[in-house]
């Protein structure tokens, strides 16, 4: 194996490369944790643009209050990186596609 060190490209000894598939393998299997902690920045997001509903003078109607509450209960819903595949699923404009998403 190749590996690149202060940018000369020479032969990996087995423990460099040992390491590097060591820390390939955690990357690999930290893929889930790294996907539902975008899904949770992007639910805080959505939350925050609706927080005013949620002042004494603002009246929330109860589609409003369920979506609110479906936002906060993702992680416990959506529990597997096929879920949050489809959560950040884009379209070809960038926008998010779950219904989740959508405000009433």
């Amino acid at each position: 194996m190749k590996i690149s060190i202060n940018n000369e490209i020479v032969d990996a000894t087995a423990e460099q490369e040992a390491e590097f598939l060591a820390r390939q393998k955690e990357w690999v299997d930290d893929t889930a944790n790294r996907k539902l902690k975008q899904v949770k920045e992007i639910r805080l997001q959505k939350l925050k643009e609706t927080d005013y509903y949620a002042l004494q003078d603002v009246t929330m109607s109860n589609e409003m209050k369920a979506w609110r509450q479906s936002l906060r209960d993702i992680p416990a819903n959506h529990t597997n990186e096929t879920a949050y595949d489809a959560l950040l699923a884009r379209n070809s404009d960038g926008n998010l596609t779950h219904s989740i998403w959508s405000k009433p």
